[in-house]
């Protein structure tokens, strides 16, 4: 897992799908760590076209499609969506040839883990190291950014 995470955070840029205004949902705390940590991050909400996050309103792209200006592959995705959701957002995914994913516990079931370690050059997800429950970026993101050579401090 240490390969994949040092590809995902080595990307220059990062999209959450799943993204919420709502600060007791998941897709609000694993965008807000992106912006706590100054990362460049785009949300992905196709219901709402702006997410305010930290007392800042950020507009959303509709799908990893949407991902244009730079290219989606210059992206890594975490995922913050039910499993139903997640499988339909990951074929979009590799079709906008984003390179890495990150699915936050909740996401995803066998087929929908099987499809991306199957089709991305790195899927985070599944049972967390030292027997924890699951990878999340809560969790392990920092891990992630050390191991990708970003150093990272609160100061």
């Amino acid at each position: 897992m240490e390969t994949a995470l040092k590809i995902f955070f080595s990307s220059p840029r990062f999209a959450v799908a799943g993204a919420s205004s709502d600060p007791t949902k998941y897709g609000h705390k694993v965008f807000a760590w992106y912006l706590q940590h100054s990362l460049p991050v785009t949300p992905i909400n196709p219901r709402a076209p702006s997410v305010t996050i930290l007392q800042r309103d950020h507009a959303t792209v509709s799908s990893p499609t949407a991902l244009e200006d730079p290219p989606a592959s210059s992206y890594s995705l975490s995922v913050i969506t039910p499993p139903a959701v997640t499988k339909q957002l990951l074929k979009e995914a590799k079709e906008a040839g984003v390179p890495a994913v990150f699915l936050q516990p909740g996401s995803f079931d066998e087929e929908v883990l099987e499809y991306a370690k199957a089709n991305f050059k790195a899927a985070i997800a599944g049972d967390g190291k030292d027997g924890s429950e699951h990878w999340c970026v809560l969790v392990d993101g920092e891990e992630g950014l050390r191991i990708a050579g970003r150093e990272w401090s609160m100061l």
